[in-house]
């Protein structure tokens, strides 16, 4: 059978600056309801920065391979197209990555109190967060055009 990948003809991915071989694509952000859904498209071969899941989240794999390393570099879990994971906040801090081709992975991340994402540096300490106001930003940038959010800069000099 041959091998389809996700039409994403129809999505524009952004990127902020400092954060490598990641793209994103913000579906909604329902503070009421305390969600953040969004599409990432993880680079081939490549790996993104240390980070912590500190809300709630589900994913599925829709293109791609999705793997996941511990902060040691070794290889955690690899979770092939069509892979449903539900997991709660906390966590081990790991990278992520595409496989031999771009993974496109939808994550929906629940029950948001605070960050979603904290983004760590070398030595593990928090260097930036990602939670409902910087997703709110990235949409309303996203939906108007804008190549990068306002405070791209701002959270670069962070990572």
């Amino acid at each position: 059978m041959p091998e389809r990948g996700f039409d994403d003809r129809n999505i524009t991915w952004r990127t902020i600056e400092g954060f490598e071989h990641i793209a994103y694509h913000v579906l909604s952000v329902d503070e009421d309801a305390r969600i953040v859904d969004l599409l990432f498209r993880f680079a081939a071969n490549e790996r993104i920065v240390l980070h912590r899941h500190m809300a709630d989240y589900r994913t599925l794999v829709l293109q791609g391979e999705l793997r996941i390393y511990r902060p040691d570099g070794e290889l955690k879990e690899v979770r092939p197209v069509g892979s449903y994971v539900a997991a709660a906040a906390g966590g081990e801090p790991h990278t992520e990555g595409g496989g031999d081709c771009d993974a496109i992975v939808y994550f929906t991340n629940r029950n948001v109190r605070g960050p979603i994402y904290e983004i760590l540096g070398p030595e593990g300490e928090v260097v930036a967060t990602f939670g409902i106001p910087e997703f709110r930003e990235l949409l309303e940038g996203q939906s108007a055009g804008r190549a990068t959010p306002e405070r791209a800069g701002e959270l670069q000099t962070k990572v």
